[in-house]
């Protein structure tokens, strides 16, 4: 799991990864200097990092990755949650939605959601 738990910095350049996958290292230089505004050695040093750490695989100049967006975001998430609100997400939920208002269609699409994640 320690895979799945990315700094700020090391999400932002596996974010450019996913959208551009399969993308040439030559190409993820570009990006990173256009997007982050890093040096083509910062570029490197992040790319080996997360290829040792089976994140994202460098393979004949050609970047893709091991380890989904999404994945990486459930992670996140759920660490956040056990973290700040002791694992309730209805404790999560009332902190996000203080003074929030849903639409009908909101509020329908939640419900829908949450009933298809009830237990049997």
């Amino acid at each position: 799991m320690e895979q799945l738990k990315l700094c700020e910095s090391e999400y932002r350049f596996a974010t450019i990864v996913w959208k551009s996958e399969p993308v040439s290292s030559g190409e993820l230089v570009r990006l990173c200097k256009e997007q982050l505004g890093w040096k083509k050695s910062t570029t490197y040093t992040v790319l080996k990092k997360l290829c040792e750490r089976e994140v994202l695989r460098n393979e004949n100049a050609t970047v893709t990755a091991l380890i989904k967006q999404e994945q990486v975001q459930r992670f996140e998430s759920q660490e956040f949650i056990n973290r700040t609100f002791g694992g309730s997400l209805p404790k999560f939920i009332t902190a996000f939605m203080d003074e929030k208002k849903l639409s009908s269609q909101e509020a329908e699409t939640l419900k829908k959601l949450i009933d298809s994640y009830k237990e049997e």
